[in-house]
C-alpha cells in the first residue's frame, strides 16, 4: 500500500521585508534584521529579529536578549498615553491625558524656573544612549544638574581610564582579538559587551590563546576561563600592585615602550613644603620636560630626536626632579606588595600570584610579535615594524563600584602600561573617537543663570581645584555635589545621591525632578525601601519635600508610580536613535562607526520618543538651538536634529554621508543622511589606514586621520600618565597650598586617596562588627536592568533568583538548596532563598541584579515569581555608610569620583523558617496598564 506523506509547506514565507537597524536590549548595540509581515488587519508587525552579518559589532551573532526583542515590542507592560497623576504619590493611581495636556503641564512646571532659577530642575537619565543630545537640552535650559546613569555604574573605570591613558574598558576600547595569546578579565559579568567578547573569547581560544577569569563568582565568561582566580571582592587593586611588584622585581617591564610613550621618564619635583612638590617639571609653553639621553640636557618630551632617559635626574634651583619610573620603582619594590605579604588578604595563595605574574611575563616577552608594518611617531621617528605584547585585559563594575575602584581601576591601567600592552598588536586597542588626553575633554560648568543657558558642558574631566562645580561661597553648585571636595573627579556625576540630596534640601531644594528611563524607585536606587519614602514624604504644611516630578519610560516600571506626570516612551522600534560618535558609538578598534535607531514599526499607542518630546519642549519653552530669532522650531522632531544639528561647522550628530552624500566625519548637513543609513543597514563605518591602526596616541598617520573623521581639531598626541599630576594639585590643596582649600574634615582623605600612583586601601564597609560576608549582585547574560523581566521569552529563563552560597558558608550555617536565610546589613534585612555554588570565593554571597520586581508593575501579576520569590539586594545597601562616630555621614562611594560602592557591601546570614514569599514584601501598587494574560501570542502574517 502506497503512504501519502502529509502536505507540507517546507519554505514558508519568512517575512514581507526586511527592515535593518539597531538592537537595544543592551548596551552592545548590534546590528538586526527586523522581519516584518503584514497582519490580518493589513498592518505591518514584527515576525521576528536576527543579526545582521554585515553589521561591524556582532556580525550576524545575536543573543537571547537581542532575538527576544520582539517581546518588548509586544510587551503588556507598555504605557499607553500621557499620565496625570490622580492619587497618593505611590499609589499609581493616573488618569489618561491628551499630550497637549501633558506638553502644557510640564510647560507650566519648568518655564517659571527657568525663568528665576534653572538650577531648581534636576534632570537626570539612566541607560539611554542620546546623552550627547539630553545633556545639550539641559545646558540650553540652563540648569547645572543633569547626569546620566554612570555615577552609579563604571564611572571609576572610565574616569581612571580617561587620565591614565586617555581610554578605557567596554565602550573605550577592546583587546586585539587577532593577536592576543593571554587575555585576563578582572571583575566583568556576561551582561557586558556581550556577543563581541563572546565573539572574541571563541576565536581567541580556537587558536590555543588562553584566558584567565579574575572574579569572586565564576560564571559567564569566568566558566569558560582556562584558569579563574576566585579572589576576596575589594581586593582586585591590591592583586594588581603586587602582580607589579613581582614583574618589576624580575625586570618583565617594557623599558623602550615607557621612556618613549608614557610620562615614566618625566621628571617630578622633590620639594617637600613647597607648592611646587610632586609636580612636573614643564617648560614656558607647558610641556613636561624630559632628560634626552644623548645630550644629557631638557628637553619637551616631543622634541623631535628626543630619547627620554629614564633614570637621569636633574637639579634646578635648589629643586630635585626625579623621573617618574625612580618614585614607581621606590613604591611598588617594597616588600608590602609582596605576594606572601598580600595573599591572605586577597583570598589567594602567593604561589599562584607568582604563577599568573610569570605567565603574563612570558607571553608578554616571550612570545612578543611583530608587524612587518611601517609608521612614523609624533617626534617625527620612522618605524619598520609594530612590535606587539600580545597580553590584553578587559575589566569592569566588579572592580569599579567599591570605595577604593578608581585607585585599582588606575592600577590595572598603570599594569597594561608596563607591559607595554596597550595600542599595540596582541594588547589593548582604543575604539575612535578614543584615545582622547584628559586635557582636551570639556571643564565642568555650573554657573546657572536666570533666563539663559548654561555656560558650558555639564560633565568633564577637572584638572585641580579650580575646575570645581563651587559656588562663590564655597558650597556645591550641583545637586548631586559633584565635582566637589566630597568627590572632585566624579566626571558622570551622582545619579544615585539625586533624591536624598533633594530630599535632604543639601546643598539645596529642588522644585522638579526629571527623570527619564532611570527606574530609581526600584532596581536603580541604593536603597530601595529609603527612596521610596523620600519620594513620598512631605513636609510641615502637608507638601511633597521634592514638590514634582516628571518620569519618561516605555514601560509600567515601579518608577511610574512616583510620578505626577508620565510621559510615554516608544519602544526601540517605534523611534529615531542616534548611536553617536558624540556620545557613546559602536565602533570597533579597525574603524570609526556610529549608527541609528528608525521606526520599523509604528506605535499602536498614543506615546512618543523621548527626545521629539524634548525638543518639543524645548521650543515650549523657548530655548536657544531649539527656536530661531522669531520663536519658531528650527527641527520638526528627533530625526531632523540628527540629521541638522552641529555641534560645531560641520559636526553632527552622524557621521556618515555629509555634505553631498560622500563625506565622513566632517561636512555640512545633508538632507538624505537618514535614507543613507537605512540603505546601509542602519550603521556607518569608516576603516582606519593600515599604518595607522596601532600606536593611535603617537602614530601620525593615526592623528591625521582622526583629524579628517572630526574626532580632534588637530593632532593630539599625548603620553600615558602613569603618574597623574591633577591628583597630586588635589593632594596640595589639601596640604594648605593654593586659593581653593577643602574642608577641614576631607584634608586627610584627600591626602591619602589622592594619590598621583596607584595605591590600595581597604574600604570603609570593613569592621562593621557581625558583618564579615561580602554580597555581591550581577546581572545574568539574559538580562539587562529592570527591563529584561518583563519580557514573555527571557522570563522563562530567569523568573526568580536565589542567594547563591558558597560550598563552606552552606555546611557552616547547615543550609541546603531550597533554604531560606535571613540576611542582614546595618541598613537592613532580607529573607531568601538559597543554592549551593562551589565555584565562589568562600566568604562571599552573590544574586542576580533586577530579577525582583514590586507587585503591580510590569504588568506582572501579584502572585509573579519575579514579587514573590525574586528579590534585590538593594535592601541591604544605603547611600551613606553606618555612623563612624565624628557626627559625620559619609558617603557610600568612592572618595575620588563618587562611584556607587555597591560591591563594598558586608553582611551575615542565619537560616530561617521559609516565609510565604521573599521579604521585605511592599503593598501592591495599582498599575495604569492591565496585567499580561496568562498566555502571550499573536498571528503574525495572514
Amino acid at each position: 500500500m502506497s503512504h501519502r506523506q502529509p502536505d507540507l509547506e517546507l519554505s514558508p514565507k519568512v517575512s514581507d521585508e526586511v527592515r535593518k537597524t539597531t538592537c537595544y536590549m543592551c548596551a552592545c548595540r548590534c546590528g538586526i534584521n527586523v522581519h516584518m509581515k503584514a497582519g490580518p488587519d493589513g498592518k505591518e508587525q514584527v515576525a521576528y529579529i536576527e543579526g545582521n552579518r554585515d553589521h561591524p559589532v556582532n556580525k550576524g551573532v545575536l543573543c537571547a536578549k537581542g532575538s527576544a526583542g520582539i517581546m518588548q515590542v509586544n510587551s503588556p507592560s507598555r504605557l499607553r498615553a500621557p499620565l496625570k497623576r490622580v492619587g497618593p504619590r505611590g499609589s499609581g493611581a493616573f488618569e489618561e491625558i491628551s499630550w497637549e495636556e501633558a506638553l502644557e503641564i510640564a510647560t507650566g512646571w519648568l518655564k517659571p524656573l527657568r525663568d528665576e532659577a534653572p538650577e531648581k530642575l534636576a534632570f537626570f537619565t539612566g541607560r539611554d544612549q542620546s546623552q550627547s543630545f539630553t545633556g545639550w537640552w539641559a545646558q540650553q535650559y540652563g540648569t547645572p544638574n543633569y547626569a546620566a546613569h554612570g555615577g552609579f555604574c563604571s564611572v571609576n573605570m572610565a574616569t581612571a581610564g580617561i587620565y591614565t591613558m586617555g581610554g578605557a574598558f567596554w565602550e573605550f576600547g577592546q583587546p586585539d582579538w587577532d593577536h592576543t595569546k593571554l587575555f585576563i578579565l578582572f571583575g566583568v559579568a556576561e551582561d557586558h559587551d556581550s556577543n563581541p567578547i563572546k565573539m572574541g573569547i571563541g576565536r581567541i581560544k580556537a587558536r590555543g590563546a588562553r584566558v584567565i577569569g579574575v572574579n569572586p563568582v565564576r560564571t559567564g565568561y569566568n566558566a569558560v576561563a582556562d584558569d579563574w582566580v576566585g579572589i576576596t571582592p575589594g581586593t582586585d587593586g591590591l592583586l594588581i600592585l603586587s602582580l607589579i611588584h613581582v614583574l618589576m622585581k624580575s625586570g618583565k617591564i617594557d623599558l623602550d615602550y615607557l621612556a618613549r610613550y608614557t610620562n615614566a621618564p618625566c621628571l617630578v619635583a622633590q620639594a617637600p613644603g613647597t607648592d611646587q612638590d610632586g609636580l612636573l617639571l614643564r617648560d614656558g609653553d607647558g610641556k613636561p620636560l624630559v632628560i634626552d639621553r644623548a645630550s644629557g640636557t631638557l628637553t619637551p618630551f616631543d622634541q623631535p630626536g628626543a630619547r627620554p632617559d629614564l633614570s637621569a635626574t636633574h637639579e634646578q634651583d635648589g629643586v630635585t626632579y626625579r623621573p617618574v619610573l625612580h618614585l614607581m620603582a621606590e613604591r611598588y619594590l617594597s616588600d608590602e606588595y609582596a605576594p606572601e605579604v598580600v595573599a591572605e588578604r586577597c583570598g589567594i595563595p602567593a604561589q599562584k600570584i607568582r604563577a599568573v605574574a610569570a605567565e603574563i611575563a612570558r607571553v608578554a616577552f616571550d612570545e612578543a610579535i611583530e608587524l612587518d608594518r611601517e609608521w612614523t611617531d609624533f617626534r617625527g621617528e620612522k618605524h619598520a615594524r609594530m612590535i606587539g605584547r600580545p597580553v590584553s585585559f578587559h575589566a569592569m563594575r566588579g572592580i569599579s563600584a567599591h570605595a577604593n575602584g578608581f585607585q585599582t581601576a588606575r592600577a590595572l591601567h598603570v599594569l597594561q602600561i608596563l607591559l607595554g600592552t596597550v595600542e599595540v598588536p596582541g594588547g589593548f586597542r582604543f575604539k575612535p573617537p578614543y584615545p582622547k588626553p584628559s586635557e582636551i575633554h570639556p571643564k565642568p560648568h555650573c554657573k546657572a543663570t536666570p533666563g539663559a543657558p548654561l555656560d558650558g558642558p555639564h560633565l568633564g574631566f577637572v584638572q585641580g581645584p579650580e575646575d570645581l562645580a563651587l559656588k562663590p561661597d564655597g558650597s556645591p553648585a550641583r545637586i548631586d555635589k559633584a565635582f566637589t571636595w566630597d568627590n572632585p573627579m566624579s566626571a558622570h556625576g551622582l545619579m544615585h545621591m539625586v533624591i536624598s540630596n533633594a530630599h535632604a534640601g543639601d546643598p539645596y531644594k529642588i522644585d522638579t525632578l526629571f527623570m527619564y528611563m532611570a527606574n530609581m524607585a526600584w532596581n536603580s536606587s541604593m536603597n530601595t525601601k529609603g527612596v521610596m519614602e523620600m519620594l513620598t514624604d512631605t513636609d510641615e504644611s502637608g507638601e511633597y519635600v521634592i514638590p514634582r516630578i516628571i518620569y519618561s519610560d516605555a514601560y509600567s516600571s515601579e518608577m511610574v508610580a512616583y510620578a505626577d506626570l508620565v510621559l510615554p516612551d516608544t519602544t526601540y522600534l517605534e523611534r529615531h536613535d542616534c548611536i553617536s560618535l558624540l556620545d557613546r558609538p559602536i565602533c570597533e578598534a579597525d574603524a570609526a562607526a556610529d549608527a541609528i535607531r528608525w521606526p520599523v514599526v509604528e506605535p499602536d499607542r498614543d506615546v512618543r520618543g523621548f527626545q521629539s518630546v524634548l525638543i518639543d519642549l524645548g521650543v515650549r519653552l523657548g530655548l536657544p538651538g531649539l527656536v530661531d530669532a522669531d520663536g519658531k522650531a528650527i527641527y520638526a522632531d528627533y530625526a531632523d536634529y540628527i540629521v541638522n544639528h552641529q555641534r560645531k561647522p560641520g559636526i553632527g550628530p552622524l557621521a556618515g554621508w555629509r555634505g553631498d552624500g560622500t563625506g565622513a566625519g566632517r561636512g555640512v548637513p545633508n538632507p538624505g543622511q537618514l535614507d543613507r543609513y537605512i540603505e546601509n543597514g542602519g550603521f556607518f563605518v569608516s576603516h582606519i589606514p593600515e599604518e595607522a591602526a596601532y600606536y593611535k596616541p603617537w602614530n601620525a598617520a593615526y592623528q591625521d586621520w582622526a583629524v579628517g573623521m572630526g574626532l580632534y581639531d588637530s593632532p593630539q598626541p599625548y603620553l600615558f600618565q602613569l603618574y597623574v599630576e591633577p591628583l597630586r594639585r588635589f593632594q596640595l590643596a589639601a596640604e594648605g597650598h593654593g586659593e581653593r582649600q577643602p574642608p577641614e574634615h576631607l584634608r586627610a582623605r584627600i591626602k591619602a586617596t589622592m594619590d598621583p600612583l596607584p595605591i590600595w586601601y581597604e574600604t570603609d564597609q570593613q569592621g562593621n562588627e557581625g558583618y564579615t560576608v561580602n554580597a555581591l549582585t550581577q546581572r545574568p547574560m539574559a538580562m539587562y536592568h529592570s527591563w529584561g523581566s518583563q519580557n514573555a521569552w527571557l522570563r522563562q529563563l530567569h523568573g526568580h533568583n536565589p542567594l547563591y552560597v558558597p560550598t563552606k558558608l552552606m555546611r557552616d550555617h547547615g543550609l541546603r538548596d531550597g533554604d531560606w536565610v535571613r540576611v542582614s546589613s546595618p541598613h537592613g534585612q532580607i529573607t531568601v532563598p538559597v543554592m549551593e555554588m562551589a565555584a565562589l570565593n568562600d566568604n562571599t554571597v552573590w544574586t542576580w541584579n533586577a530579577i525582583g520586581k514590586r507587585k503591580g508593575a510590569w504588568a506582572l501579576e501579584p502572585d509573579a515569581s519575579e514579587a514573590t520569590r525574586g528579590f534585590l539586594l538593594n535592601h541591604l545597601i544605603h547611600e551613606l555608610l553606618p555612623p563612624r562616630g565624628d557626627g559625620l555621614r559619609w558617603a557610600n562611594s568612592d572618595p575620588i569620583t563618587g562611584q556607587a560602592a555597591w560591591f563594598d557591601l558586608k553582611v551575615k546570614i542565619e537560616k530561617v523558617a521559609p516565609p510565604a514569599e521573599s521579604q521585605p514584601a511592599f503593598a501592591p501598587i495599582a498599575s495604569p496598564v492591565r496585567t499580561g494574560p496568562d498566555v502571550l501570542k499573536w498571528k503574525v502574517g495572514k
